[in-house]
């Protein structure tokens, strides 16, 4: 398979890492319509990396309590909760994305910020580069996470914490490549969306990830319904499966 060839990116020898996998939770439902799941991700013992919150398409217009609530079990878990800001491709007003960003600090103490639908062009890093900037002067050491769902020009690693480099259906994911720029950094600095996998091939899906060097994932069995973000509303049905392969560090 042509995602088995070569060396794993950011790894010394093919099929070998140090970094254990986690996860990054990227839309899951309001609290009021999920308050199960919100749940269970603040259990101990959850391999999470970072929830996303995302209120109303954003931070919404006024506070919401149950969505301060969840975060706040999650912050108290010690668990990151990153909140979703659509970058709408580049094409949002610069203070439009800032405004958000404060509204989500001031509103709900997040620890960071998932950028939604980030442009991947290199036309678009100057801009990309004036916003991750002015949100790291928001906040002592935010955890800014680009999500461009494909490779972006190498220039953005320069810009984040992690990277989105991969946001997708399982039926494009299992025949993916990765960039040979990643090669160059570290697996914690990527991540993989992936919805549609089947249970059965949840564990290709994990060697996948580690031989493409992301070491932050989201693979569900849910699918798109009324359009992208669908996918990640709900926990995989195989939820438990998950937590127990990534949990104990089985991949292989």
């Amino acid at each position: 398979m042509s995602y088995l060839t070569g060396t794993p990116a950011g790894s010394a020898h093919p099929g070998t890492t140090d970094v254990r996998t986690g996860l990054g939770v990227p839309g899951l439902a309001h609290p009021l319509v999920a308050p199960a799941e919100w749940g269970e991700l603040a259990r101990p013992g959850r391999p999470l990396h970072w929830v996303a919150l995302d209120v109303f398409d954003g931070p919404g217009s006024r506070p919401d309590p149950s969505c301060l609530e969840s975060a706040g079990r999650l912050r108290n878990a010690g668990i990151r909760v990153l909140g979703r800001i659509d970058a709408m491709y580049g094409t949002r007003a610069f203070a439009e994305v800032i405004s958000e960003a404060q509204r989500y600090l001031d509103w709900y103490q997040v620890d960071g910020f998932l950028l939604d639908r980030c442009p991947a062009d290199g036309a678009t890093l100057p801009g990309l580069r004036r916003t991750a900037g002015a949100l790291r002067t928001l906040h002592d050491a935010p955890h800014v996470v680009l999500d461009h769902g494909v490779h972006p020009h190498p220039g953005y690693a320069e810009l984040a914490d992690q990277l989105v480099t991969f946001s997708g259906p399982w039926s494009d994911y299992r025949w993916s490549q990765v960039a040979e720029w990643t090669a160059e950094h570290p697996p914690e600095r990527f991540c993989h969306f992936v919805h549609g996998v089947p249970r059965g091939h949840l564990d290709e899906a994990l060697r996948i990830a580690r031989w493409q060097g992301a070491a932050t994932i989201w693979f569900t069995d849910g699918t798109e319904r009324g359009g992208a973000r669908d996918a990640w509303e709900t926990m995989p049905g195989y939820w438990d499966d998950i937590v127990s392969r990534i949990g104990t560090g089985v991949s292989e």
